[in-house]
C-alpha cells in the first residue's frame, strides 16, 4: 500500500508563491535538490493541479543546460519515468509523457489509486493538496522552508486545516533551509 505526500518548497511564513505569483526565492540548491531526488526516486505516480503541472512540464522535455548538472539531470529522469495526473477542468492537452488529464478530483478514486500503489504517491500544488487534505488522504507531509518571509502569497498548506502531526525527521541545509517530514495521525490512532 501506497502513501499519499504531501512536498512543498515554502518561504519561512509558509508560502509556496509571493503575492507577485513569484517562487525564485525557492530555487533549490544541489544539496536540497539531491535530498528531493532521494526522496522522489520512490515516487510511481504523482497527482497535479494545472498550475503546478504548466510549472512541472519544465522537465518533460530535455534542457542541455540543467542536464550538465547531474542533481538536475536525475530530477529530469525521474519525473519523465512517473506517472502524471493532473486535474483541471479548463487544460485540454497534457503535452508530457506519461500524463492523464482528469477534470474532476474524485476522493474514493484517489484513494484507490494510492491503496494501489507500490510506494510514494506525491500530490503537488496548494490547491490540489488543500482538496486531498481536506478528504483525510494526505499521510505525510514534507516541506523544505526557505529562509525567506514573502508576507503572503498561496499558502503551502490551506488556511482553517486542522491535523495532528508526528514529526519524523528534520533537517537543516548549509544554504539554510529547513525540512521537516511529518505523518499525520489519524483520529482513530490518537487514541492508541
Amino acid at each position: 500500500m501506497g502513501a499519499l505526500v504531501l512536498t512543498a518548497l515554502c518561504s519561512l511564513d509558509g508560502f509556496v508563491v509571493d503575492a507577485d505569483g513569484r517562487f525564485d526565492w525557492a530555487a533549490p540548491d544541489s544539496e536540497v535538490h539531491a535530498h528531493v531526488n532521494d526522496f522522489e526516486r520512490g515516487v510511481g505516480t504523482y497527482l497535479l493541479g494545472r498550475r503546478m503541472y504548466e510549472v512541472m512540464r519544465y522537465w518533460g522535455g530535455p534542457d542541455p543546460d540543467a542536464d550538465r548538472d547531474p542533481v538536475l539531470r536525475d530530477y529530469r529522469r525521474l519525473w519523465q519515468a512517473a506517472d502524471k495526473v493532473v486535474y483541471s477542468r479548463t487544460l485540454r492537452v497534457a503535452d508530457t509523457a506519461r500524463t492523464t488529464l482528469s477534470p474532476t478530483w474524485v476522493a474514493a478514486d484517489v484513494r484507490e489509486l494510492v491503496a494501489a500503489a507500490d510506494g510514494p504517491v506525491s500530490i503537488g500544488g496548494p490547491t490540489l493538496a488543500a482538496r486531498g487534505l481536506a478528504d483525510d488522504l494526505v499521510d505525510e507531509v514534507r516541506l523544505y522552508r526557505f529562509p525567506v518571509v514573502v508576507g503572503g502569497g498561496i499558502p503551502a498548506l490551506p488556511a482553517g486545516l486542522r491535523a495532528t502531526l508526528e514529526l519524523v525527521d528534520a533537517r537543516q541545509f548549509a544554504g539554510g533551509v529547513a525540512y521537516t517530514h511529518h505523518r499525520v495521525r489519524r483520529a482513530a490512532s490518537l487514541d492508541g
